[in-house]
């Protein structure tokens, strides 16, 4: 079939603002599907007009009918950075369709604040949880944040107060290429008593008090960094077994025997995209699992409450699975293995004489590299200083064959 849907991007500058191939699809098109404030832009023309469906989820039903008719649809800036293009492409095929974008908020805002945008990181936090902020505050970065409205704007200076980045600027970039474009300029922790527009756009300079909480992004996070009760795996250990596991782009981990969360939550922030599901038999510690998912900026993580190897079934097959506890609990094993994808990489650490005979027996059977991971920490007897050794870790990694 050919082209038949346009994707166009437009900003506030509506039609003006629109390329002559923008402008020629519009012409042509027997349909145009967009939202309000969009579609407001246009001038008079013959074509059908359809508002974009509520809620989002109702866009299959809403565009599958019209295949095979000139259809144009409306999206704001790019529809390819963080917006409805990925959606339409999950349905219909590229090869029906044709992108033209407008500039980008992240284009817009860096051209307002002179900032190289390689230099920034950029991220979404429309339809997003505000504590996706969390793993991207670090000392003098410079942030440009698509926001979900006026109300984004305060919860982003609560959560860098809270971290000890009051003194970060932050401005508002409001209406851009509008009309009503406007900026409003401010630290964290002076946020002006204004309103402002929904539509808008943060650029955040980050910058650090001393005693700031700064937190990095590399597996080995400080063990004080987690709410815990003592049951987690300590920092070094952690960095080790984030290791082993080798998180990758868009891959999903499930970790069985979740305790406080911490090898969950760091797979998450290592890598673009990175997904994970934390088991967990107690419900004190699912609460303590999602309260250090919401201050360490990994607010997808989906945490599930109960007994494994029950509430393993039915799960999203995962790429790596790690075992923090019960290896040896009936089933458990077996229920993990039998998910995990082709490929995928098992990993499991024990502290026990009876845990370790355990692993010896699948080493046996699956293979793989068992490691022992001893640390020692300085610490005094009396007036002099010495290395006291923790409880030694036995790590057990293997891949499952393709």
């Amino acid at each position: 079939m050919s082209k038949w849907l346009t994707i166009i991007g437009m900003g506030e500058d509506g039609y003006a603002g629109l390329s002559e191939k923008a402008r020629q699809a519009l012409q042509a098109a027997e349909v145009v599907v967009g939202s309000e404030r969009l579609l407001g832009f246009l001038p008079p023309h013959g074509a059908e007009v359809h508002e974009w469906p509520q809620p989002f989820s109702a866009v299959v039903e809403r565009i599958t009918p019209l295949r095979g008719r000139r259809t144009v649809i409306l999206a704001t800036g790019d529809p390819l950075n963080y917006g409805v293009a990925r959606k339409l492409l999950s349905f219909i095929p590229f090869a029906e369709t044709e992108i033209i974008p407008h500039l980008s908020a992240f284009s817009l805002a860096a051209a307002r604040m002179g900032w190289s945008l390689p230099d920034c990181d950029t991220l979404t936090l429309h339809g997003r949880d505000a504590a996706t902020i969390e793993a991207f505050i670090q000392p003098d970065v410079r942030l440009i944040v698509l926001t979900a409205d006026a109300t984004t704007i305060p919860e982003v200076a609560r959560r860098l107060v809270a971290r000890g980045f009051g003194q970060s600027r932050i401005t508002v970039l409001e209406n851009m290429s509008g009309a009503r474009e406007g900026q409003a300029a401010f630290t964290a922790h002076a946020l002006p008593d204004r309103p402002f527009s929904d539509l808008n756009t943060l650029a955040i300079h980050c910058i650090a008090a001393p005693g700031a909480q700064v937190f990095s992004r590399l597996a080995g996070l400080p063990d004080e960094a987690f709410i815990h009760d003592g049951q987690m795996t300590k920092r070094e250990v952690r960095a080790a077994t984030l290791a082993s596991l080798s998180p990758a782009p868009d891959q999903l981990l499930w970790d069985v025997g979740a305790g406080c969360g911490s090898i969950a939550i760091e797979w998450m922030r290592s890598s673009r995209g990175c997904e994970a599901i934390a088991f967990e038999a107690n419900d004190g510690r699912s609460r303590m699992i999602a309260a250090n998912a919401d201050r360490l900026g990994t607010p997808r993580l989906r945490i599930v409450t109960g007994e494994a190897p029950d509430t393993l079934a039915g799960q999203a097959s995962p790429d790596a699975i790690f075992i923090g506890g019960g290896l040896g609990d009936p089933g458990l094993f077996e229920a993990s293995w039998e998910a995990l994808k082709p490929g995928g990489i098992m990993a499991a650490n024990v502290i026990s004489i009876e845990g370790e005979l355990h692993l010896y027996d699948l080493h046996e059977k699956h293979g793989g590299d068992i490691t022992r991971i001893e640390v020692s920490n300085l610490t005094r007897i009396g007036p002099l200083r010495a290395l006291r050794p923790r409880m030694a870790v036995t790590h057990w990694r293997t891949r499952k064959p393709w």
